[in-house]
């Protein structure tokens, strides 16, 4: 069989194909009133027709752990009872066809309070509905973005806290899969990355106290998540600074092998999001190679994401052994039936619901 559609099975879940649904924010809940936070039309069929398009497993959006860890006020939340009976219409629909239901928790750190992106994404003041951002240490994230307030150890307890809460509230939603989000310049990989953690207390300074704060959140996460049920989290193998100025590929491959000895089930490597004035050179597959790494030094399972669109190219990173399953992102945004597509480009017959049996 081909590695694209051979199952995967992590503790004891199988997913039944590697061509998954990367996190992609839509920026389109409530920004206010009782449905704050809380998935709606738009965000199920959003993710119900990728599901339809035969994906193997679907992670939601960086969803929230509190209110101020949204990247912007229209950002999903998992804070209250009211988001979590939200999503199981959407966890209901995934899994009964075929899909699995994954979501990403998160925390936006000092690149919360937002605009959204086609409003052109600049922070909001709190008489725009906006909040002051959070982070290791006070380091605004560039020219423009306020200073956030630096976190005292008291509030990042409770922030570990609503990692856990989170995750309890998903896994009773119906997900199966539950993604911590360290990357993209985001909470988590604040405090990992010296170019935005200056602390000097227990969470600064030497890598093992760097790296703290996210193995606290994983060591959360998974005292409270089901041991038959895997556990992701999400990184970025490079801040694409020189040498010594920002978190490494080196870094990573050390992270990765604390984070598997802490539950952590697969790493899914992105790259980048932590500094602003990086230019980063993108092309077809141009994050693969951090995959291919941290497989390759740690033999454990690992996420290729990054400009994967074409079904020849997705199947040979995986037959190669460079990852163990591909993360797509704007070609399912383009293309939500791109797996029956791929299939079907491959030689293999693609999963169809009932009622589309007569497109074959």
């Amino acid at each position: 069989m081909l590695m694209l559609f051979a199952p995967i099975t992590l503790r004891s879940l199988t997913i039944p194909n590697r061509a998954w649904m990367a996190p992609m924010c839509q920026y389109s809940a409530a920004t206010d009133g009782p449905e704050i936070g809380a998935p709606h039309d738009w965000h199920f069929a959003h993710l119900a027709s990728r599901a339809v398009g035969g994906t193997g497993l679907i992670l939601t959006e960086a969803t929230a752990v509190s209110p101020e860890g949204r990247i912007s006020p229209a950002d999903l939340g998992l804070w209250n009872d009211r988001q979590q009976a939200a999503f199981t219409r959407i966890t209901g629909f995934l899994s009964r066809h075929g899909t699995v239901p994954g979501i990403q928790l998160a925390h936006a750190g000092r690149k919360a309070s937002a605009d959204r992106p086609w409003r052109g994404g600049a922070p909001l003041g709190t008489a725009e509905g906006g909040w002051r951002p959070v982070a290791p240490s006070p380091i605004p994230f560039s020219d423009g973005y306020p200073a956030p307030e630096e976190l005292p150890a008291g509030q990042i307890r409770r922030i570990v806290a609503d990692f856990a809460a989170a995750a309890e509230r998903a896994l009773r939603a119906g997900f199966r899969v539950a993604e911590i989000h360290g990357a993209h310049g985001y909470l988590i990989g604040e405090f990992l990355s010296p170019h935005s953690n200056h602390r000097t207390d227990a969470y600064g300074g030497p890598f093992e106290n760097r790296i703290r704060f996210a193995l606290e959140v994983v060591d959360a996460v998974r005292a409270v998540w089901p041991e038959e049920l895997p556990v992701f989290f999400r990184v970025s193998a490079t801040d694409w600074l020189p040498d010594g100025q920002g978190w490494s590929v080196d870094d990573t491959v050390r992270l990765a092998k604390e984070l598997h000895a802490h539950g952590v089930d697969l790493l899914d490597i992105s790259s980048g999001g932590n500094a602003a004035e990086v230019k980063i050179l993108t092309g077809p597959g141009y994050q693969v190679p951090f995959a291919a790494r941290v497989r390759a030094e740690i033999d454990r399972p690992v996420a290729a994401v990054g400009q994967i669109t074409d079904p020849h190219q997705a199947e040979s990173i995986l037959a190669s052994g460079q990852a163990d399953a591909v993360l797509l992102g704007r070609e399912l945004l383009r293309n939500p039936y791109w797996p029956q597509q791929a299939a079907r480009a491959l030689g293999v017959r693609p999963r169809r619901p009932d009622q589309y049996l007569r497109a074959t």
